[in-house]
């Protein structure tokens, strides 16, 4: 991977910004990280069925991230670069990784979400490293979040 972002990254960078704020990709995006819970593969499938808007926005927001991180892990983007604007790829993340290895079973792919998983990964050390205690700090936000809409309901 090149050491330092030049135009290309921006201009790339840029772009993946420009998805994010088509207005169905925002619904979805904002679904996951605000209103998405499931506590494990059966329960998705059940609450969110394949065809419904849920699915639809599952579907949508993990793998507009999962493919975000595949073009940094290429090295098309710069890792830090990404990472100084992208805290959202940590959070959606965070939402989905339990489901993972029961998701990777189910549908018979070893690679389901690796590239998101990967990157969050290093995006967490990352930021523990520039910022000890911001993890800990939107982890404990995520969960508030997601508890007050499980009570919500």
């Amino acid at each position: 991977m090149k050491e330092h972002p030049d135009h290309h990254d921006a201009e790339l960078l840029l772009r993946l910004y420009e998805l994010r704020r088509e207005e169905k990709l925002r619904l979805a995006r904002g679904w996951l990280i605000g209103e998405f819970h499931s506590d494990s593969m059966d329960d998705f499938q059940n609450r969110f069925p394949a065809g419904s808007k849920e699915n639809e926005y599952f579907r949508m927001a993990v793998s507009y991230w999962d493919m975000a991180a595949s073009i940094v892990k290429h090295g098309l983007i710069n890792e830090e670069l990404f990472f100084e604007s992208n805290s959202e790829l940590w959070a959606a993340w965070s939402k989905v990784k339990h489901l993972a290895l029961e998701g990777r079973t189910t549908y018979k792919n070893p690679h389901l979400w690796s590239n998101l998983e990967a990157l969050a990964e290093k995006y967490e050390k990352w930021m523990e490293a520039r910022a000890p205690g911001a993890v800990a700090a939107m982890r404990e936000r995520l969960k508030t979040l997601t508890a007050k809409k499980k009570s919500d309901k």
